[in-house]
């Protein structure tokens, strides 16, 4: 065992254990005020783990045999079986599995009730066994293994189709005219332009974490002014070309927004709860800043997008960089469940991981590399938690769920985890095969982890 993989144990422990209590604590204060809805809200946040996700580290069978079976291809990635935050699914006959030794707030939310694992999840244009896939008899995911590729399908949810536009802008096109600031405030990114968030009629609106929009400068004072009045002559002026003319009214629109919404988040309350100084705890303040400035907007539904970036890790520094990385996740997302509740919007708000892809099951001998299917978390008081959906893979290799070399062939779509939220967030039945055009290609559209 190298000086790093036992910096990496004791440094889990205690992140664990400390993350446990001050979880606990929190949830103990808020549990009044998660009770029950207390209006016609709801909104659905990505947090999207750029690079591909070792979910293999992330959930992990506990129970000695299982664990055994575990820990062999892993090789050197394997996480003692000690050191693994015990979680026991109610729903999956007895068995224990362990979250990441980093992930002591989303264990406790788990024990809670307030969180749930989705196993072996990935883009499919279809149902696929072992054999199909071997055959080719059976469409697969465009450029499977791709990063950029990846990404992309998980956005638009559209596996085998050429689609511009992604599920979470689909899902606000439906609920834009309900909210009174249109398309202001129905689909927020900050990271950035998403195309998850890009609709057919909605266009993400991106927010810095910092709350800068960056046309600050605009009535920004004295430092500013000259800058500002030139901006400002330019807007009124017409100019000859038609697309001089079309750049003129969007960079006005964008001013006239960033308006509305520093003068709507002037108004943000003071939490209480404590966010991690990380990007992505960063991140998710500002979402929930955004969403307890709701009404001023008169937005009844959201959609955000986050994202943290990192998990491409092909190296010898993997384990590292996942207790980091999975820390920063775990603490960002458990702060953020408590500022919802510190809301009273516990129950009205969902928070969900995505990401390109798992990585392979054994060791390239340093870290692991591309692979499929993964494991995501889903966070959130109307999340039917303590609880694991979906189907764990028999985690053998060239075993029944191996497509090859420990890379999972996914038994749940993006499309079906996408739409039993999207379902929950109000979208009917009638319209699902629209924002999901693949969602008829599968039995189940709704996985039953949303009350």
């Amino acid at each position: 065992m190298t000086t790093n993989r036992r910096a990496f144990m004791k440094n889990s422990m205690a992140v664990g254990a400390a993350g446990v209590s001050a979880t606990l604590a929190n949830l103990a204060a808020i549990a009044d005020a998660n009770a029950a809805p207390t209006e016609d809200y709801r909104a659905l946040v990505c947090i999207f783990m750029f690079g591909g996700n070792d979910a293999n580290n992330m959930v992990v069978p506990r129970d000695p045999s299982d664990w055994a079976t575990y820990s062999g291809p892993r090789g050197r990635l394997a996480i003692p079986r000690d050191n693994l935050l015990s979680i026991k699914p109610t729903n999956v006959q007895g068995r224990e599995f362990g979250f990441h030794p980093a992930m002591g707030g989303i264990q406790s939310l788990f024990n809670a009730g307030k969180a749930a694992v989705i196993a072996n999840v990935g883009t499919l244009a279809q149902p696929l066994t072992k054999a199909q896939y071997q055959s080719g008899s059976v469409p697969r995911p465009t450029n499977l293994f791709s990063h950029s590729d990846q990404q992309s399908l998980w956005h638009t949810s559209a596996a085998d189709n050429s689609i511009r536009t992604g599920w979470g802008g689909r899902v606000g096109d439906r609920f834009a005219l309900g909210n009174q600031s249109g398309s202001l405030t129905t689909c927020l990114s900050v990271a950035g332009n998403s195309v998850f968030l890009s609709g057919d009629t909605i266009r993400p609106f991106p927010v810095s974490p910092s709350g800068r929009f960056g046309l600050d400068f605009i009535d920004g004072g004295s430092d500013t002014a000259a800058l500002s009045a030139g901006v400002s002559r330019m807007l009124v002026n017409s100019r000859p070309n038609v697309m001089e003319n079309v750049w003129l009214e969007i960079l006005n629109g964008a001013i006239v927004n960033q308006k509305q919404l520093s003068a709507g988040l002037s108004g943000a309350p003071a939490f209480q709860t404590v966010f991690p100084g990380s990007n992505l705890g960063d991140a998710l303040k500002m979402v929930a800043r955004l969403i307890s400035v709701r009404k001023t907007f008169g937005a009844k539904r959201q959609v955000f997008f986050a994202g943290i970036g990192g998990f491409d890790t092909h190296g010898e520094d993997q384990l590292d960089r996942q207790q980091e990385l999975l820390g920063e996740v775990s603490g960002a997302m458990t702060a953020f469940y408590n500022a919802t509740a510190e809301l009273g919007l516990g129950e009205n708000v969902t928070a969900f991981t995505a990401s390109d892809f798992n990585r392979n099951f054994p060791t390239n001998g340093r870290g692991s590399d591309h692979a499929w299917g993964s494991h995501h978390m889903v966070v959130g008081g109307a999340v039917k938690g303590n609880a694991m959906y979906g189907k764990f893979p028999t985690q053998v290799l060239d075993g029944p769920d191996d497509a090859n070399n420990g890379s999972w062939i996914p038994t749940t779509s993006v499309d079906q985890y996408a739409a039993t939220m999207a379902t929950w967030f109000g979208v009917p039945s009638s319209e699902l095969n629209l924002v999901f055009p693949n969602l008829n290609r599968f039995t189940t559209a709704n996985l039953g982890f949303m009350a």
